[in-house]
């Protein structure tokens, strides 16, 4: 009777064990990977790296916005929001920037250093000046997507982030600005200048670099993000509207994700950008 009883128990046992083991393979591999993606509101973007890279080939800032509409649109609608076009790398520009954080001058169009996305440099950039110098700001580089996207229109993928003074690259010595740990909020000020300014009519998320709580620029200084990329959709002509965006909601699951992710940052620190 005993080794009867033991016999049910171990098959029992072996039972639950397999039991545990399918769950895992379906979470592990069937529901996780479709929790962590969603291209429903543009499935051309999938499959691309999320990830732009430096002059040297490291890994650099992660791309975080996107714009759908021409290049002069894109860059109407920049500067209806209130942000300033950057002027290129020259010695000139060089000049002035130290200039700038030398003496906490303001220099609103500073140049940006070239980052590269699928082998090509930057199309354009623009900053949103925080302070006299130069050394913080709001910016964001713009890349030319191949390909035409919703109705026929390209896409601009870009990476925004919050440069929070100047110091040395972690990775090589050279002098670079520094950038804050909390990207997402880069990403949702742009949209919030967009959206406030109506020149897009319609705003959602794509997945970009994937959730990342320990992520590292070309820089080598650290960054958080819900792994989220936000689009706007410009005006025609980026024309101010009377209508305020319309915002794609996210499904349950991403939005779950995005909650779970809110609250795993305080794991890692909030260093905060300062609000505008």
């Amino acid at each position: 009777m005993r080794h009867r009883r033991r016999r049910r128990l171990l098959r029992r046992i072996a039972w639950i064990a397999l039991i545990v083991l399918v769950l895992y393979l379906v979470v592990a591999y069937v529901v996780l990977p479709r929790l962590w993606t969603h291209y429903e509101h543009e499935p051309g973007l999938e499959g691309r790296p999320m990830v732009t890279v430096t002059t040297d080939g490291i890994p650099g800032d992660p791309l975080n916005v996107g714009l759908v509409g021409s290049k002069d649109e894109a860059i109407r609608a920049l500067v209806e929001a209130g942000w300033y076009p950057a002027d290129a790398v020259t010695l000139k520009t060089s000049i002035e920037i130290v200039g700038s954080v030398l003496f906490d001058r303001p220099f609103r169009d500073a140049p940006v250093s070239p980052l590269f996305y699928e082998g090509k440099k930057q199309a354009f950039a623009f900053e949103k000046p925080v302070g006299n110098s130069a050394d913080r700001r709001n910016h964001v580089r713009f890349f030319e997507t191949p390909g035409e996207w919703r109705g026929g229109q390209p896409i601009w993928l870009g990476s925004a982030t919050y440069d929070r003074g100047i110091g040395v690259s972690h990775y090589t010595g050279e002098i670079t600005h520094h950038i804050a740990p909390d990207i997402d909020a880069e990403r949702n000020l742009l949209m919030r200048d967009l959206a406030a300014a109506r020149v897009v009519i319609e705003i959602f998320d794509v997945t970009g670099v994937g959730p990342t709580l320990f992520g590292r620029n070309g820089g080598g200084d650290p960054y958080y993000t819900d792994g989220e990329l936000g689009i706007g959709v410009i005006s025609p002509d980026a024309a101010p509207v009377d209508q305020p965006p319309r915002i794609l909601p996210d499904p349950p699951v991403i939005a779950a994700k995005d909650a779970l992710f809110a609250a795993a940052k305080g794991l890692v620190g909030q260093d905060a950008v300062p609000q505008h």
